[in-house]
C-alpha cells in the first residue's frame, strides 16, 4: 500500500527539504543584517517603489528607521506605508521556488523558476506602489487593500504560476 504513495511522499519531502533549506538560508541572511536597518534586499525594493512613485508624479522620499528595522514612504507631505522586511516576498517565493522544485523536470524547471521569481518580483513591486496610492488618494480603503486585496494579488500570481508550472510542465508526458 506504502508503494501507491510512494511518488506523492517523495514531492512532500523534496517540498519539505527544499522550503527548510531556503527559508534557514533566508533567515542566516537576515541575521547578519540585524542591526543595520531594513535588509539590502528590502531596501532595494522601497528604493524602486520609491522610483515608480517618483515617475507616476508621487514625489516620495525614504526615511530609515534604523532601529526599527524599516523605512518610511515619505509622499505629499505624510507617511503613508512603511516597508519591513515582510513586505519583500522574499516567504512568498521561497513557497514558490519549493513548489516548482518538488515537480523538478530538469532545465526547465530553473527556467520558470527564475521567470517566476522574475513576475514575481515586479508585481510586488508594483503592489507596494499601489498600496501606497491607495493609501493616499483613499484612506478609507487602506485596510482593506492592504489586508485583502494586494495579498490577494501577490499569491493569486503564486496560485497561478503553480497552476502552470503543474498543467504544462510537470504532469505533461514526454514524447519519446
Amino acid at each position: 500500500m506504502l508503494k501507491d504513495f510512494k511518488p506523492v511522499l517523495g514531492i512532500l519531502l523534496r517540498f519539505i527539504i527544499i522550503y527548510l533549506v531556503l527559508l534557514f538560508a533566508y533567515q542566516f541572511f537576515l541575521n547578519s543584517f540585524q542591526k543595520e536597518g531594513l535588509d539590502p534586499f528590502s531596501r532595494m525594493i522601497a528604493e524602486q517603489v520609491r522610483d515608480i512613485q517618483n515617475f507616476m508624479g508621487f514625489s516620495t522620499q525614504l526615511y530609515d528607521d534604523v532601529k526599527g528595522e524599516q523605512v518610511y514612504f515619505y509622499v505629499r507631505n505624510e507617511y503613508p506605508t512603511r516597508m519591513v522586511e515582510g513586505c519583500n516576498a522574499v516567504s512568498v517565493m521561497i513557497l514558490f521556488v519549493a513548489f516548482v522544485f518538488a515537480f523538478y523536470k530538469g532545465k526547465k524547471t530553473f527556467v520558470f523558476v527564475i521567470l517566476g521569481l522574475v513576475l514575481l518580483y515586479i508585481i510586488n513591486v508594483l503592489r507596494i506602489a499601489g498600496l501606497n496610492i491607495v493609501i493616499l488618494n483613499h484612506k478609507e480603503y487602506g485596510k482593506i487593500a492592504h489586508d485583502y486585496i494586494f495579498p490577494a494579488v501577490i499569491y493569486g500570481t503564486v496560485v497561478l504560476l503553480w497552476l502552470v508550472w503543474i498543467k504544462f510542465f510537470a504532469l505533461k508526458h514526454e514524447k519519446s
